[in-house]
């Protein structure tokens, strides 16, 4: 991850935040050949120490042995130099982004039900006010295929890097004509990606 350095200012805690509140990403882990990458759905701990996750009993990121590399994406958007209203711009793309490295644990079989618990309810209190799903709405024999399918792990957070590119490394009042503008364009997220430009500092 090397973007300009003005973008890497973000404070750990609030990237940490970031990537606990999106709760999906990459996993990545290198190979011989090419890295594998998996993507996959999470829970951070509070203290950003370590990510649950389960995985697919026959994906080969089960067996890594070195680090791996959960990469969390957040908004991100194309952004015209038109919308900055003065001269010498340059086309760019503004996103966000948070890289959680370090070791991946298999855990025991017995955590897998609680796991999935926890993740379930984490997603399904979004839907509020819907009525939370939950395990038991599984017939037994169905649950049971499922967990057998799957592998608890935890990744033991080793080092946290991020980039939030958010057009900080222009003056104000250009950042926030861009930001009232980026809506116009293409990319993921733009409702959202609009207000992180604002606050950007």
């Amino acid at each position: 991850m090397y973007p300009t350095p003005i973008f890497r200012q973000t404070d750990t805690q609030d990237a940490l935040a970031f990537a606990r509140a999106r709760a999906f990403g990459v996993l990545a882990a290198s190979t011989e050949g090419a890295p594998i990458l998996s993507h996959v759905p999470f829970l951070l701990a509070e203290d950003g120490a370590s990510a649950d996750m389960h995985l697919l009993r026959s994906n080969p990121i089960c067996t890594a042995t070195g680090p791996v590399t959960l990469m969390v994406y957040g908004p991100d958007g194309y952004l015209s130099p038109d919308w900055y209203e003065v001269d010498a711009q340059v086309p760019t793309w503004n996103y966000s982004a948070v890289h959680l490295t370090g070791r991946l644990e298999r855990l025991p079989d017995d955590v897998l039900p609680e796991m999935l618990d926890r993740q379930s309810a984490f997603f399904e209190e979004r839907l509020r006010p819907k009525a939370p799903w939950t395990m038991d709405k599984m017939p037994s024999d169905a649950a049971a295929r499922m967990m057998r399918m799957i592998l608890p792990f935890r990744l033991h957070v080793g080092d946290v890097q991020s980039v939030f590119k958010l057009s900080q490394n222009k003056p104000d009042d250009v950042r926030l004509r861009a930001a009232d503008r980026v809506g116009e364009g293409f990319g993921l997220g733009l409702d959202a990606l609009a207000p992180m430009m604002r606050d950007a500092k």
